[in-house]
């Protein structure tokens, strides 16, 4: 009996569900705290097994590499072989090399095990999603993905303070036994309670398209990542991104050809970019990264390489952006009742837009104190969206696609945000770059280089560079730099707001004729 005739398992019951909701959550916690945490443990890292800050980068780099590059496949996976099955998979691989890289013997190990750790990640996020989808409906199902998102949020936000408390006190092996004991807790207590499902239709893996799309998302990336230190001209990132544009035409090809019919199912039905909903939906974590994950990077380097708090300091006072993830995105599900999706999240974008222009604001006048109401704004504001962009992502699609749509919006999601990210770094280094010249900096490599370390916190080694500033004058060119910078991030906030209310508000929401209205809707998202 092949996989795609084996008979449907029994619905678990309600008290399963909740363990397999919490087995999912605790998948949503532990992957994006693979992302954060390690690069906490570097200079630790560094002591013990040595090697090059290009080589140290890379520990952090290869696990988005893999993890955004491979998110579309494993969607397609877990609709073709079964969710459960793609879950466990994923989960149990990533115990398995989390307690490798905490025995890791050397960088060069590390960086390929961290590889691994990102393909194991990938599968545990499609297969769960897409599990989830099939596991809950109507509200409850607004209620768990929003749980869901909370749990990512939490783990994007507090990933480098546990980690920080972990290397002090265990070392920096610990943090990567942490994620190990919260692997081995989803595994024990979700997977024996989850039922198999799959796509009755899948026809065989379109290995075609998922090759293809996984190399376009890995150029991508590549590029990306390597923007921000080597320039956007740099012949490496051109090469790179030229090739990932390349690669989506083709993989466009290749899934167009076998809409038309092929015998295998394309791993994204093309048909879906012409629906508004589907597209809204992609869009969202663009807006969570311009106005949330941006400041997670950047509001530490400020506190700590500009205004010398110490790390706990800095960490207390990045919980006013990030506590409001721990009630938000369930009171948003609550209110996604009564209000339209659209409207929420459009709100909650345009309240963090407002945040980022009154932090903008404190910031150009080298206030501390007086970044926490604004943050605690932007956190609030970009809580409600977080809460709510993963079951959107779902409930767009057919149950039956529910692989591919966790797959395409995993994607969407790393690599919006990863773009996100490194334009927001670049943009932050050119203003610098600008200022200080503007000031009096005469343009050159030592501009260049002085820009990118007071971008990066180093204010030292930016003087050592510019020695004609004073430490005041090259506080007060970063202080007008970052507040433009938020005025932009805010104005791009805003924009995001209105498109996607525009694409997921109530003229977008009649369901198209080759997709059942019930699965469409079914939520109430919209």
């Amino acid at each position: 009996m092949s996989l795609s005739d084996a008979p449907a398992e029994p619905a678990p019951g309600r008290h399963d569900r909740f363990w397999i909701l919490g087995a999912v959550c605790l998948a949503g916690l532990v992957l994006p705290l693979s992302f954060t945490a390690p690069p906490v443990a570097i200079p630790a890292i560094a002591a013990e097994l040595g090697g090059s800050p290009v080589a140290l980068n890379w520990m952090t780099n290869a696990f988005m590499l893999a993890f955004g590059s491979c998110l579309m496949a494993a969607g397609t996976l877990a609709d073709t072989y079964g969710r459960k099955r793609v879950f466990a998979t994923g989960i149990v691989a990533f115990a398995l090399v989390s307690l490798l890289l905490a025995l890791a013997p050397s960088l060069a190990a590390l960086n390929g095990l961290r590889l691994l750790q990102g393909v194991a990640a990938a599968l545990a996020l499609a297969g769960g999603n897409a599990a989830l989808s099939q596991e809950f409906h109507g509200p409850a199902r607004i209620r768990a993905f929003s749980l869901l998102g909370t749990a990512f949020g939490l783990g994007l936000a507090f990933g480098p303070s546990l980690a920080g408390w972990l290397v002090q006190a265990h070392g920096w092996r610990s943090v990567f036994l942490s994620s190990l004991a919260i692997a081995v807790l989803a595994t024990l207590f979700g997977v024996p309670r989850m039922r198999e499902s799959r796509d009755p239709d899948a026809g065989g893996l379109d290995w075609r398209g998922s090759l293809s799309s996984t190399a376009m998302l890995a150029s991508l990336t590549i590029g990306v990542l390597e923007a921000p230190e080597r320039g956007w001209a740099d012949a490496w990132v051109l090469a790179a991104l030229i090739g990932s544009t390349a690669l989506l035409v083709a993989f466009v090809r290749i899934e167009t050809a076998l809409a038309r019919g092929g015998a295998t199912r394309p791993m994204l039905d093309l048909s879906l970019l012409r629906y508004p909903r589907f597209v809204g939906a992609q869009l969202l974590p663009i807006g969570t990264g311009l106005c949330y994950l941006a400041l997670i990077v950047l509001l530490p380097v400020r506190l700590i390489g500009i205004h010398g708090l110490g790390t706990l300091d800095a960490g207390l006072m990045m919980i006013a952006l990030s506590a409001p993830m721990l009630v938000v995105p369930m009171l948003a599900a609550v209110l996604n009742h009564r209000v339209a999706a659209s409207t929420l999240c459009a709100a909650g974008l345009l309240l963090a837009a407002a945040g980022l222009a009154w932090l903008g604001w404190a910031a150009g006048r080298g206030e501390v104190a007086g970044l926490i109401a604004p943050m605690l704004l932007i956190g609030t504001g970009s809580a409600i969206p977080w809460g709510l962009m993963d079951g959107l992502a779902i409930s767009v699609v057919p149950k039956e696609r529910a692989g591919m749509a966790a797959g395409v919006f995993g994607a969407s999601r790393v690599s919006g945000e990863g773009i996100a990210l490194a334009v927001v770094a670049a943009a932050l280094a050119g203003l610098l770059q600008w200022r200080l010249g503007h000031a009096g900096a005469a343009a050159g490599e030592a501009l260049n280089q002085a820009a990118q370390r007071l971008a990066t916190g180093d204010a030292a080694r930016a003087q050592t560079l510019l020695p004609q500033f004073a430490p005041a004058a090259l506080r007060a060119a970063y202080d007008g730099a970052f507040a433009w910078l938020m005025y932009a991030l805010a104005g791009a906030t805003a924009v995001v707001a209105w498109v996607v209310y525009a694409l997921l508000g109530p003229a977008a929401q009649p369901a198209p004729a080759a997709m059942p209205s019930e699965a469409l809707c079914e939520d109430g998202v919209g």
